[in-house]
């Protein structure tokens, strides 16, 4: 059986953290307009769920991302593999993650790849050093924990 799957990740604002992981990972940001304009004309969704991203339709409150070389569907545009779905909600983020993603840079270009991180919107939080290894510990634009290694 093949398994696809999401993770899910709360946000303040879908779009703009959308944006972010497409580019921190070399992801593409789905284009979910054909399903939503078919759901328009069909008016079984309200135009005021709906956006302007990218120069197309959106859904307000979600937004994914999904791993280029995997399938999707054409006519929904949604990942059929590795994906990053952010939901809006209504409360920031108020701890620590209980969850998190490391990013494995290539030998020698952790500064490098820290540094383009942080052009795109991340955050150092702290550098750590031990006997096991030495990563960054970062944060998107939205205070989500990540880890550079």
């Amino acid at each position: 059986m093949t398994m696809h799957w999401k993770l899910v990740i709360d946000a303040t604002d879908p779009h703009a953290q959308a944006d972010f992981w497409a580019g921190a990972l070399g992801y593409l940001v789905e284009d979910n307009s054909p399903l939503i304009e078919q759901l328009l004309a069909l008016g079984a969704a309200p135009a005021e769920e709906t956006i302007e991203s990218h120069g197309r339709k959106a859904w307000r409150d979600l937004a994914a991302v999904r791993h280029p070389d995997d399938p999707h569907d054409e006519r929904s545009g949604m990942g059929l593999g590795r994906r990053l779905l952010f939901q809006r909600v209504p409360e920031a983020k108020t701890g620590k993650n209980r969850l998190h993603i490391d990013l494995h840079a290539e030998p020698g270009q952790m500064d490098a790849e820290t540094a383009r991180l942080e052009s795109l919107g991340a955050a150092v939080l702290r550098r750590v050093s031990e006997p096991g290894g030495t990563w960054v510990v970062m944060t998107d634009p939205e205070g989500n924990e990540f880890c550079v290694q």
